[in-house]
């Protein structure tokens, strides 16, 4: 037998004993009773049962230990309480489970990393309802980010990072340094992940820095590694803020340098203030301030004066750098490169290699293969061990095809996990239970002993930290209203938010909760939606008549997918552009045409239009590093500059796209776009 199956079943037994006994006992009854222990010798045993009491620690469920006597091991009582094991009932509505089951079905549906442990969650925190992993009506929303691993390698290394932050287990890997363009080797003890922009990041205190560390768990390179074999290597400062790292913008991620004072006009006030308001603290300009006009001034800490100052430029003329004075003459001297490159012409550096055109594409799969963590065996056996009782205690027989679909499992990796709990006991050689595939049926004795796993157990880390991000993802955006209450219920249940321990989704521009709920609304109903639209890409409100049809999650956050009752086609609109949405009575009719349209543009997904014009721009040697990553670059040149390949589907998106690149971009072709650029960049100028 393999050494993680009999571990396995000691785990198992060892729970079980302890929980049919409802006393406390001694180690000696333990090595006696238990399976797996009794052939051990005494020093065999002592490792083992530390080693299992360890890992059972580490997916939560920590043991009672007393100690009467001083200084003999086999004086040590250990015992189960039921608190330690069960899961809180939790009081689901059928609304709530209903939006968990959709958040489900979507996120499944889109390479969730952490599909499978959602899965085993939702077994366990829906217990007694009907099963909420059945599929019911298709919600009117499509998931393009849906914090998936991004491949098979990265997954191992999310998985492997996963565990290592549960155990307290000090890591090693090799990594690519993107500010220095190195490749180093890092030993980290990991505190956190985030899943911010379509990307994970590792947290943690750096052994080489002798500092906490931000690291893209895309930079990392082969195989992660654990730094020892024992069971803990280290313990997380209690003054590490891990949420901090999650909920800070992109111009803050690393050490503060000071604090920036920016201008911004008042037509632009009101989205500054929901969207970015937590990063900083907007006020009203006074005449100290030196504000070149009405608006109001936002005052943000900042580690990185470049994406500061990206931040900034992308507002156009409607934001300005004003203090400290060096943030100021460097936003300037950026400003004044965009305009220089645009208006008098540029010549790049010589060519030296161009790249060949049929290389590789970055990955795009989603596929549940490359991306899924697979959770520890032992949850899905206790969650397996629940289905199997239950069923016995209904006098019903699970269909096999039903219980491989629910635990996503082979038949072959369900009749191992039979096999396994057949030999499951709890002392005196009686076991749990005994199960038996006959045919397409499962047929369970037909009086389980194993009352104990009857009923719910805790959820391990993983499947919490699972059910909790798929709910964070979502926000406020299901057509059920209610996943926040079930996020309070299960958070209540659990006695802490796993946001806090492990995995954080930070959020992405999801605009106004109520713009969502009445998307929603009209949505169900075909009612005729009014807009009141900011328009980024032209600086401009604009007032808007639309037939709503479904919301859509991409790289940038959250649009609603519309067909334009005013340009009779259809768009796209931001939510977190919308300053206000009216319901109107008027009804519609779903046109065919827009129903077979959504959902299939890759824009959504990858950042790419398929009927979009190219540009060639010019990165600089800088920058060069950071676009390879996000582009296909076309040309090398001599002074380690690129020119990439950037789609756009308007002139208004690609001026947007340059001025974020503060100076460092340059577009070369076609010509029009250089002129629309030179414009934007002398308007908010003067």
């Amino acid at each position: 037998m393999a050494k993680d199956t009999e571990k396995l079943i000691r785990q198992l037994s060892l729970i079980s004993f302890l929980m049919a006994q409802g006393r406390p006992v001694s180690a000696l009854e333990i090595k006696r009773e238990v399976e797996g222990y009794s052939d051990m010798n005494d020093d065999a045993f002592a490792r083992r049962f530390y080693a299992d009491r360890a890992e059972l620690e580490s997916l939560g469920i920590q043991l009672g230990v007393e100690k009467p006597g001083e200084g003999f091991f086999e004086a040590e009582l250990y015992s189960l309480p039921p608190e330690n094991f069960y899961l809180d009932p939790i009081s689901f509505s059928d609304e709530e489970l209903a939006a968990l089951s959709t958040a489900l079905m979507l996120l499944t549906d889109g390479g969730f990393a952490y599909a499978e442990p959602l899965r085993l969650a939702l077994q366990q925190v829906a217990w007694g309802h009907p099963n909420p992993l059945a599929e019911g009506e298709r919600a009117p929303v499509e998931m393009a980010m849906t914090a998936s691993a991004g491949g098979r390698d990265l997954s191992q290394r999310l998985s492997k990072i996963e565990t290592a932050i549960s155990r307290r287990k000090t890591i090693e890997f090799t990594y690519y340094t993107m500010e220095r363009g190195e490749t180093e080797k890092r030993k980290v003890d990991p505190f956190h992940l985030v899943f911010r922009g379509g990307q994970f990041y590792l947290i943690g205190h750096s052994h080489e820095r002798e500092a906490v560390r931000v690291f893209r768990l895309s930079r990392i390179q082969g195989k992660v590694g654990y730094a020892s074999k024992a069971e803990h290597d280290f313990s997380p400062p209690e003054d590490f803020d891990r949420r901090d790292y999650g909920s800070r913008a992109d111009w803050q991620l690393g050490e503060t340098r000071g604090t920036a004072k920016i201008f911004i006009r008042e037509r632009i006030a009101w989205l500054i203030e929901r969207d970015f308001g937590s990063y900083g603290e907007l006020r009203n300009a006074v005449k100290s301030d030196g504000a070149p006009g009405k608006g109001r001034v936002f005052e943000t800490s900042y580690a990185s004066e470049r994406e500061l100052i990206a931040w900034a430029l992308r507002w156009r003329q409607n934001a300005e750098v004003l203090a400290p004075d060096d943030l100021r003459e460097e936003a300037e001297k950026r400003r004044g490169l965009l305009l220089e490159r645009h208006v008098n012409g540029f010549r790049p550096a010589e060519v030296v290699d161009r790249p060949l055109e049929e290389q590789p594409k970055r990955s795009r799969s989603g596929g549940r293969g490359e991306a899924a963590i697979r959770p520890e065996r032992f949850a899905r056996l206790v969650t397996l061990a629940g289905l199997l009782i239950e069923a016995a205690k209904k006098g019903e027989r699970l269909e096999v095809v039903d219980l491989c679909e629910r635990l996503e499992l082979t038949r072959e990796e369900l009749q191992e996990d039979i096999d396994l709990l057949n030999v499951v006991n709890f002392g005196g050689g009686t076991y749990v239970l005994y199960a038996e595939v006959l045919g397409e049926e499962i047929e369970v004795d037909s009086q389980p002993y194993g009352d104990n796993f009857a009923r719910p157990a805790r959820l391990l880390p993983l499947e919490a930290k699972a059910l909790v991000a798929a709910i964070d993802l979502f926000g406020d955006h299901l057509p059920q209203s209610d996943l926040q209450t079930a996020r309070g219920k299960i958070v209540k249940a659990l006695g802490h938010d796993p946001s806090e321990e492990g995995l954080e989704i930070a959020s992405a521009g999801g605009g106004d909760a109520e713009v969502a709920r009445l998307v929603n609304e009209a949505i169900a109903e075909s009612r005729v939606l009014e807009l009141s639209y900011y328009k980024e890409n032209e600086d401009q409100f604009t007032e808007r008549r639309v037939e709503p049809y479904r919301l859509e999650n991409g790289k940038e956050g959250w649009y609603v997918e519309v067909y334009d009752l005013t340009k009779e086609g259809v768009r796209h609109f931001k939510l977190d552009r919308v300053k206000e949405a009216r319901l109107s009575e008027e009804k519609f009719e779903p046109r065919p045409e827009v129903e077979e349209f959504a959902g299939v543009e890759g824009w959504m997904t990858h950042g790419e239009v398929p009927t979009a014009e190219v540009a060639r721009v010019w990165v600089s040697p800088e920058r060069a590093r950071w676009l390879r990553e996000e582009r296909t670059v076309v040309e090398e040149l001599a002074d380690g500059a690129v020119v990439v390949e950037l789609p756009y589907a308007g002139k208004p998106w690609l001026v947007r796209e340059i001025l974020r690149g503060a100076g460092d971009l340059v577009v070369l072709e076609p010509p029009d776009a250089r002129e629309a650029i030179a414009k934007e960049v002398e308007a908010a100028s003067n």
